[in-house]
């Protein structure tokens, strides 16, 4: 239990929403339920967007390496929400009928345009996130995964051009998504990894040859 505490609270955090929208739907206190849960399950997608998407960064600064386990499960439960945000909103708005979807949102809303792309571009990424698919992939798994960077950017302006008015949040996220970016700069990550060696007081440990890291829908 001690090494898995944290992916633990990972699960714990990411079905907390969903256990919150059950409750709240089953109860009836939601003036408008469909309006609620497209809400609530593109914010809890986002949430577990960009935390999975911290993780990396903050073994780099931090060098604390336990909380690593955390990336797969959070960017998981972000396709789960994303799916779930996506289905409610074709489903409650156009009865489930992709053409009516297409022709009305896909080609007159332009927050819907990056938000499908976003979804579209999670989808490869949560099914090529076991052991297995990193092994058919090879170095390629990588550079498939940092495709998650162009998602969160999409789910941010998403969120930007669907609120128009108080942009607060989305502009929240979008800081500290930049901030993310800024901190995957070879040489900002070069200078904590020296960082780190000098504080330990050794030589850091070369990578073995061929390794490839665990599996992530969020690769950081």
């Amino acid at each position: 239990i001690r090494k898995n505490w944290v992916w633990i609270l990972a699960n714990v955090g990411g079905l907390t929403p969903l256990v919150l929208l059950i409750w709240g739907y089953s109860s009836g206190r939601w003036i408008d339920p469909v309006a609620e849960v497209t809400s609530r399950t593109g914010s809890a997608a986002i949430l577990m967007l960009v935390a999975s998407l911290t993780v990396t960064p903050i073994n780099t600064v931090l060098g604390w390496r336990q909380i690593l386990p955390a990336r797969k499960p959070l960017g998981l439960y972000a396709f789960l929400y994303a799916a779930l945000h996506l289905l409610n909103f074709i489903g409650m708005d156009y009865g489930f009928s992709l053409q009516a979807f297409l022709d009305d949102a896909l080609l007159q809303k332009r927050y819907m345009i990056v938000g499908f792309s976003a979804f579209f571009i999670l989808l490869p990424l949560a099914i090529t996130s076991t052991k297995g698919w990193m092994k058919r992939l090879g170095k390629n798994w990588k550079r498939l995964h940092q495709l998650v960077y162009v998602a969160g950017i999409l789910a941010v302006l998403h969120f930007l051009w669907l609120v128009k008015i108080d942009i607060t949040e989305p502009a929240i996220y979008g800081a500290i998504l930049a901030l993310l970016l800024l901190l995957r700069v070879p040489q900002i990550r070069k200078f904590f990894a020296q960082f780190h060696v000098k504080s330990a007081g050794k030589k850091p440990a070369a990578p073995r040859k061929g390794a490839v890291k665990a599996p992530a829908v969020a690769e950081g």
